[in-house]
């Protein structure tokens, strides 16, 4: 007797917004392999106890800046793949979060954390969709964190921390989204331009342009 089944030729289920076990760890691990390895660029702590209280805050801003950027960077590559039906995961590149901790030690970051690897029938216009996204989702978390910065730019007092997570914020993401831009290798931004280079030039020239501004006026660490 032969193998029969009669769902054979009913469409597959659209996938859904889920994370597996495996992804919400590999999403922890990089937030926080990310945000001690920037801390440690701006506050080594090996340097005396006062300095370690300093690394601790740097931990502490690295994670609402740092972590919240790479963090909402992937989920956005994820929601928009999964809204043109593929299925989305986010892996973490231990190897590289590895090399990103020594070199926070020695006052270098080269920080490749992972990818959302996603699979299915896609088109260049999709394809550049899902890309899109995580650059687009820092620049609009530049924005949230830019009164931050305004705000203690302003005489009067304001509180350090907040101070610190304006000025890095509105950096960090600047960066992220110029840097992910880049039309090389597996950035977002060949992606992007193999879709359309109006949007590609729309996004990138603007937050390259920015970046560098405030990186140079402004001061990432």
């Amino acid at each position: 007797m032969g193998y029969r089944t009669t769902r054979q030729h009913e469409p597959e289920p659209e996938p859904e917004l889920r994370f597996s076990d495996t992804e919400l760890r590999d999403l922890a691990v990089a937030w926080i392999a990310l945000s001690v390895a920037f801390a440690l660029i701006r506050s080594p702590f090996h340097r005396g106890l006062a300095s370690f209280g300093a690394f601790v805050l740097s931990v502490l801003v690295s994670f609402l800046t740092v972590g919240v950027g790479f963090l909402l960077h992937e989920i956005a590559h994820k929601v928009v793949a999964i809204e043109h039906g593929q299925i989305a995961e986010f892996r973490a590149d231990y190897q590289m979060l590895l090399l990103a901790l020594m070199g926070g030690l020695v006052g270098f970051l080269f920080a490749a954390p992972g990818a959302v690897y996603h699979r299915g029938q896609i088109t260049t216009r999709e394809n550049g969709l899902i890309a899109i996204a995580g650059p687009v989702t820092n620049l609009l978390l530049t924005v949230l964190f830019l009164p931050l910065l305004i705000f203690s730019a302003t005489p009067g007092f304001f509180p350090q921390v907040l101070a610190m997570v304006g000025q890095m914020g509105v950096a960090i993401n600047l960066f992220l989204a110029a840097f992910n831009m880049i039309p090389f290798g597996p950035l977002d931004g060949k992606s992007v331009l193999e879709w359309h280079k109006g949007v590609f030039a729309l996004v990138f020239v603007p937050s390259a342009a920015l970046a560098a501004f405030v990186l140079f006026r402004v001061g990432l660490f």
